[in-house]
């Protein structure tokens, strides 16, 4: 099923007559049509492969560095993302944090990127969202473990209900060796370390 704007713009003027609003008065006349440009960028990600970015890799044995295998982990930080949470529909943005520790091929850091980036976009909740970029990961890249650490601030807790607007989710992933605890104390700490900064 594809993206249809035109039923998104109709629905939203049904919502806004729902709620006892003048969907033709000046300041809601717009809001169909930008509700329906907003909700095409938002969930941009649902139907999509995720794991086409992964599909081109490098050789580290005939690659650009063939002298530099690498022995330890690859940490990618502070990525940003946003996301529309599927309960309330209200967004949930923060920081996902990447580890993987890279078999003979290895990816671009930007295809990393763009598997959260195609996630993220589509209903969400923060746990499954965690777990699909692992997955995809682990599945689609030569690698010995995974470790996906999301960091959010949710709209459906600073907004309403608690209403908790200092509030963050962390939740973490992982696959292969770092599913042990011991193995991934050294990346969470890492992590940790550029979570804390980032908060202050």
């Amino acid at each position: 099923m594809s993206f249809d704007r035109a039923r998104v713009e109709r629905l939203t003027r049904e919502l806004l007559e729902a709620i006892g609003e003048d969907p033709d008065r000046p300041g809601l006349k717009q809001t169909p049509s930008r509700m329906g440009e907003l909700y095409a960028e938002f969930f941009a990600g649902v139907g999509e492969d995720a794991a086409a970015p992964l599909a081109h890799t490098i050789s580290v044995a005939r690659g650009p560095a063939p002298d530099t295998l690498p022995s330890g982990a690859v940490l990618l930080r502070d990525i940003r993302f946003r996301s529309v949470c599927e309960h309330h529909l209200l967004p949930f943005a923060g920081r996902a944090h990447i580890a993987y520790l890279p078999g003979e091929q290895v990816v671009g850091l930007g295809a990393l990127v763009r598997v959260v980036e195609t996630l993220a976009a589509r209903p969400q909740v923060q746990e499954r969202l965690g777990e699909q970029i692992a997955d995809t990961i682990a599945e689609h890249l030569d690698t010995r473990g995974v470790l996906i650490v999301l960091d959010a601030s949710h709209g459906c807790v600073t907004m309403r209900g608690g209403r908790q607007p200092e509030a963050s989710t962390l939740t973490i992933a992982a696959r292969g060796e770092y599913t042990d605890a011991v193995a991934r104390a050294e990346l969470i700490a890492l992590i940790g370390a550029s979570t804390g900064s980032a908060h202050a």
